[in-house]
């Protein structure tokens, strides 16, 4: 009985540990609604993760952001304040809407890999993003 106790303690450990470092997203069931347009163009195709990260936007709408073309490949803009993240390593994909540094709008008409948490995802083909966002800034709202 004295060597269960100290193996059942490690394997407690162990599955602390595991929980601890998990670095997936949290997502609940369910999209969140909100609308997003692009330079005063209402964007439908978007599809808004349930997360808490989403919810605390959802909590700041309606709001304009003015976002500026970064690297090629996304544009960024700032909440001009912080909200709760979830930053986890991911390859984006065109159309990925993401919050970097738990303050920043990126919305990506190429891919980037880096931690950020994911809030939605824009579904237009990569040439209707790339018309839409491959530009100096473009201004967004959400609602």
């Amino acid at each position: 009985m004295k060597r269960l106790i100290p193996l059942f303690l490690v394997a407690s450990l162990l599955g602390c540990s595991q929980q601890i470092t998990n670095n997936e997203p949290y997502i609940e069931e369910g999209e969140i609604e909100m609308k997003l347009f692009i330079d005063k163009k209402e964007i439908n195709e978007v599809t808004w993760i349930n997360n808490p990260s989403s919810q605390a936007l959802k909590e700041l709408t309606p709001f304009t952001i003015e976002m500026s073309r970064y690297g090629g490949f996304e544009q960024v803009g700032s909440l001009n304040q912080r909200i709760v993240s979830n930053d986890y390593q991911l390859t984006t994909v065109p159309g990925d809407i993401v919050l970097y540094s738990s303050s920043n709008i990126v919305i990506f008409f190429g891919s980037n890999s880096w931690s950020y948490t994911k809030l939605g995802h824009i579904n237009l083909r990569k040439e209707e993003l790339n018309n839409l966002l491959n530009k100096e800034s473009v201004t967004i709202e959400i609602e």
